[in-house]
């Protein structure tokens, strides 16, 4: 039988659109925006069709396609600030043309919203900030612009560069570049415009910086020394490196042999490349297993670098957290969806989901509830590698949306049918009461509606 009752199986993008509210992303997202469109000719509002492409992607709805349905869905109407007997959303014709009519300005506009939005983040003037900057292959299977083939990933893509925040998670600066691009293409603007714009708010926050090997070049060990930044660059071995390093490779396959345990050596030293205008300290870490032998080496200005070599390094790997946010980007939120054929109508695309990824983080990281660091006051980063895992594991199961990707929130959250009752008094939606997962519903609920909203940072 069919029901002739407005239902929806997206209830629970609810409380993530009031938490939208509260912390006003997607009306700076809007804001940021040029409507070239003839205001009395308008029927779907740039508000309107950014809600309903930003909370598509968090539901799993990633491409235009999907909203000839979803137009007419009851809750996506409620986000765009509709009465579900409202006229329909926008349908993919629409969204498509709005997609495409982005202009460079805009696209100057939305990178400092990203960047007002990490500020916004903070309620109180951070002293460390640390920024992890990562080349995101793209897949492409089309004709789009610029998408070219890349002959390491062998593969027709673009290649976008992402910073994080460590602090965060959140993405704070994006750039869509074509498909050959080295790794650092433009890495150095982008990080020198984002130091510049975050120490005119705070400037006395130390500011860090970590990229693997496709950043440990001159172009980028310049900037972040001209800008006073604290950095640690992968660096490609060389033959130099290797002699520089042999004898400490030799100490740890010599301890292996001794012991049968894997062995982790650390040591440093002045170098200086032929197309250095400078030496600078370099860290190698040398191991010896089962597997055999590994050698890796960083470029690094950190404090202590050169007394605490192994410390220098973990810490530059733990910029592999990163990647987690990259995996989210990419597969939870569907960024290699980029079939535009427009190239900026592609980079608006990246943008669109940048502000799915960076709402659910934002709120993932507000109703994070992890158990206590089992050693005390130490902590979980400082734990032994065997102990920090038993940590996360327990940590997963006790907060499945503190830790959760965006399929877990999806599954846990959003993914529940409900009716939608229209009176001429209010709308009320009811949920399934059979619904399994009632119980993180009324957690989000909970905690949106006690948030206070804070004032939205905008830029000036």
């Amino acid at each position: 039988m069919v029901s002739d009752a407005p239902l929806t199986s997206d209830a629970g993008l609810l409380p993530l659109r009031q938490f939208d509210d509260h912390i006003g992303l997607t009306a700076q997202f809007a804001g940021a925006l040029h409507d070239p469109r003839d205001p009395d000719r308008i029927d779907h509002t740039v508000p309107e069709m950014v809600r309903s492409r930003v909370f598509g992607i968090l539901a799993g709805y990633a491409d235009q396609d999907d909203h000839d349905t979803l137009r007419t869905d009851p809750v996506f109407k409620l986000i765009a600030d509709r009465s579900p007997t409202d006229a329909d959303l926008a349908s993919q014709p629409t969204l498509s043309r709005f997609e495409n009519m982005i202009d460079i300005p805009s696209l100057f506009r939305l990178r400092d919203v990203l960047i007002d939005q990490l500020i916004g983040s903070f309620a109180q003037p951070p002293f460390t900030l640390t920024f992890d900057l990562d080349a995101v292959d793209d897949p492409t299977h089309g004709s789009q612009q610029l998408t070219l083939l890349h002959a390491f990933y062998e593969q027709y893509q673009y290649l976008p560069l992402v910073i994080t925040c460590a602090e965060n998670d959140a993405i704070v600066v994006l750039s869509l570049r074509h498909g050959t691009a080295a790794a650092s293409l433009g890495a150095d603007n982008d990080l020198e415009y984002l130091v510049t714009r975050l120490r005119a708010v705070w400037p006395n926050v130390r500011i860090r910086v970590r990229g693997d090997g496709g950043f440990g070049n001159p172009t980028m060990y310049e900037v972040s020394e001209r800008l006073d930044v604290i950095y640690t660059y992968g660096l490609s071995t060389n033959p130099v490196l290797q002699r520089e390093s042999d004898a400490l490779l030799a100490e740890a396959v010599r301890l292996w042999d001794v012991t049968h345990g894997p062995q982790r050596l650390f040591a440093g030293f002045w170098y200086q490349a032929g197309t250095w205008t400078a030496p600078r300290w370099v860290v190698v870490k040398a191991e010896a297993n089962a597997q055999g032998t590994n050698r890796r080496f960083v470029t690094t200005n950190r404090p202590g670098a050169q007394a605490y070599p192994e410390a220098t390094y973990d810490e530059y790997a733990m910029r592999g957290e990163s990647e987690n946010r990259n995996k989210e980007f990419k597969c939870g939120m569907a960024m290699d969806r980029l079939s535009d054929h427009r190239f900026m109508a592609n980079y608006l695309r990246l943008y669109l989901h940048a502000a799915a990824l960076n709402l659910s983080v934002r709120l993932r990281r507000e109703i994070a509830d992890p158990p206590p660091a089992p050693a005390g006051d130490v902590p979980v980063v400082a734990l032994p590698e065997p102990a920090r895992k038993r940590y996360r594991n327990a940590r997963r199961r006790r907060d499945p949306l503190g830790e959760g990707q965006p399929a877990t929130w999806r599954l846990l959250l959003i993914k529940v049918a409900a009716s939608v009752v229209v009176s001429c008094r209010r709308i009320v939606v009811r949920l399934s009461g059979s619904w399994p997962h009632q119980q993180f519903f009324e957690r989000v609920a909970q905690h949106v509606a006690r948030r206070p909203a804070l004032p939205h940072f905008w830029s000036g």
